[in-house]
């Protein structure tokens, strides 16, 4: 009776967050205990052939799945006071599910063609949640999301093709083998491609911005533990055969760029959705390239850290865009500090663990990753694009803070507006625990022995300062005055060329379709209402028209004419009879 009582989000919530305790506390005993179990089920056996399902489970597999659970808990019980207005409720929390279900599914997947259902599953179900609000704006981004990761699909096949060569597809037996071959070289570039279009490197990062068009407790799931992560998670399994390897370098160099192009373009834009979206891709950039150097652990580390900040992210700036009566424009906003305090609280909490602020979720991964940077023999372009880079993130966090939170309410007066229900409250405010709590929490568990990071004294306060810089930059962009001196006016190719992330979105939208497109048109005017329509159909049924009106007009005209024809047509016969 009590079940028959609860939402389908309640339900939903409930047995995702148990099981989601459960998994990481059974993560945490792996990671002690150092073991791995595979797992084999014969789904079917004919003759000599059987069809065999393996499943990996090991510390990694699941910590992360606990915390895609959790997660996914937090916004499904979330989603149930975001998306009341909502009629098709209980669909939307079915195609969540079915999205977490298929990241479960990868994640515990060693063989490369159980991996490429759970892949494909995300794939689809991804396209389906971003045209969630049925406008020609979100069939737009749901097609670019779509085509965009059907590269990663098409190159996940070529590599489970190349697998034959090895006999099996568990392509975990044969990654330290055959790291020297050939093919295990092919295999790791095509996965390597794979993981760059699902986690949106450059040139694949134009679908990642596009895909906001989803519902927000889509978009905090999706660009925190979910779908962008899919590809980073893969190439930790795969990390074997980047290190020390053209593809690792190669990696790292997309991996940096990403990040540079992403905190940039950040920089320029005015949607708040979008700017969380950017500081994702930003992140994805750092965690590909810290793996390409050659430290899955603590990508991974990062990775989860992440999740945490940025699910609660997106959950406060979807209680805002609720509150602005669905407006996202951050110019509109100002004094939400006061208007929204509880809100604005988790939103400053979760920004500041982004920008890595001391002895939050974030700090623990970016600052451990930013030290190992300046440990390790690396090149200084990529070294500058690191620190850089996070100098950006504090500088465009800092910039949303300003024009959100500070200042005079920019809208009409007439809307009051308040903080969100409770249960949204509720949802933030769990998270934001985690957000606090989680990054020391990982860090002993997966650090047990902490490493000796000795560092000169400019080099150990070099994170800090470019965060300082960044900061004091993001403070002085927003105060800009809106007048014919600013900047973005006076160079307006430059800064629309960082604000749209390097023209991509045009080479992957415009660029690609107007010349098919061109020629398409020319094709149809030449061919199908030009010679073909001449010689073809209506050519054809212009000369029966005109056959069967002369016919029609010989009959109707005489009968004299009729009658003299008719014997006309009987002399030929009958000679042609005598012949």
């Amino acid at each position: 009776m009590l079940w028959s009582s609860l939402s389908v989000c309640l339900i939903s919530f409930i047995f995702l967050f148990i099981l989601s305790l459960s998994l990481v506390l059974t993560g945490f005993t792996f990671i002690m205990n150092d073991l791995v179990y595979f797992i084999e089920w014969e789904v079917v056996s004919l003759n000599s052939s059987s069809i065999v399902m393996t499943f990996l489970f090991d510390w990694m597999s699941l910590i992360f799945m606990g915390f895609v659970l959790f997660i996914s808990s937090l916004v499904i019980f979330y989603s149930d006071e975001y998306m009341a207005g909502d009629l098709n409720i209980n669909r939307f929390i079915i195609l969540v599910l079915m999205f977490v279900l298929s990241m479960m599914f990868l994640i515990i997947s060693p063989n490369l063609i159980s991996i490429l259902l759970g892949w494909d599953g995300l794939g689809l179900v991804s396209y389906l949640l971003v045209i969630y609000y049925q406008n020609v704006k979100s069939y737009n981004a749901g097609m670019l999301t779509a085509l965009s990761n059907r590269i990663g699909d098409v190159a996940l096949l070529l590599a489970i093709a190349w697998m034959l060569n090895f006999g099996s597809w568990n392509y975990i037996y044969y990654l330290d083998c055959g790291k020297e071959s050939v093919e295990m070289f092919i295999i790791g570039s095509l996965v390597m491609l794979a993981a760059m279009t699902k986690s949106a490197q450059i040139p694949f990062s134009s679908w990642l911005p596009a895909a906001m068009a989803a519902p927000t407790p889509v978009s905090a799931l999706v660009h925190s533990s979910t779908l962008v992560t899919a590809g980073v998670y893969l190439l930790i399994r795969f990390n074997v055969l980047l290190v020390e390897n053209v593809l690792g370098k190669f990696l790292l160099l997309m991996g940096g760029l990403t990040m540079f192009m992403a905190g940039l373009g950040a920089n320029f834009e005015f949607d708040l959705k979008k700017i969380i979206a950017l500081s994702t891709l930003s992140q994805l950039g750092l965690m590909m390239s810290i793996l390409a150097m050659g430290f899955p652990k603590l990508a991974f580390f990062h990775l989860l850290t992440h999740a945490l900040f940025k699910a609660l992210l997106f959950m406060c700036a979807g209680a805002i865009i609720h509150n602005m009566k669905d407006s996202q424009d951050i110019r509109y906003m100002g004094n939400l500090v006061v208007q929204m305090p509880l809100t604005s609280s988790c939103f400053n909490l979760s920004n500041l663990a982004l920008c890595g602020t001391p002895f939050l979720a974030g700090f623990y991964s970016k600052d451990l990753i930013l030290e190992i940077v300046s440990l390790s023999y690396m090149n200084f372009f990529s070294f500058i694009l690191y620190f850089f880079s996070t100098g950006l993130t504090v500088c465009y966090t800092l910039r949303l803070v300003y024009y959100s939170m500070s200042g005079d309410f920019n809208t009409s007066a007439l809307h009051p507006l308040n903080d969100e229900g409770w249960v949204m409250l509720r949802g933030m405010m769990s998270l934001s625990f985690m957000a606090v709590l989680g990054g020391s929490l990982l860090s002993w568990v997966l650090f047990p022995t902490p490493s000796m990071i000795c560092l000169p004294f400019y080099l150990k306060t070099l994170a800090l300062s470019v965060s300082l810089i960044g900061g004091w930059l993001g403070y002085e962009l927003a105060k800009f005055s809106l007048n014919y001196s600013l900047f973005t006016l006076r160079f307006h190719l430059t800064s629309s060329f960082m604000g749209s992330m390097w023209f991509m979105p045009f080479i992957s939208t415009y660029g690609v379709s107007y010349q098919p497109l061109q020629l398409g048109g020319v094709v149809s005017k030449s061919v199908d209402f030009g010679w073909s329509e001449y010689l073809g159909a209506q050519g054809l049924y212009q000369f029966f028209l005109g056959g069967s009106k002369l016919s029609q007009w010989w009959q109707n005209n005489d009968l004299k004419t009729y009658l003299l024809s008719f014997t006309l047509w009987i002399v030929i016969l009958l000679s042609l009879v005598m012949l």
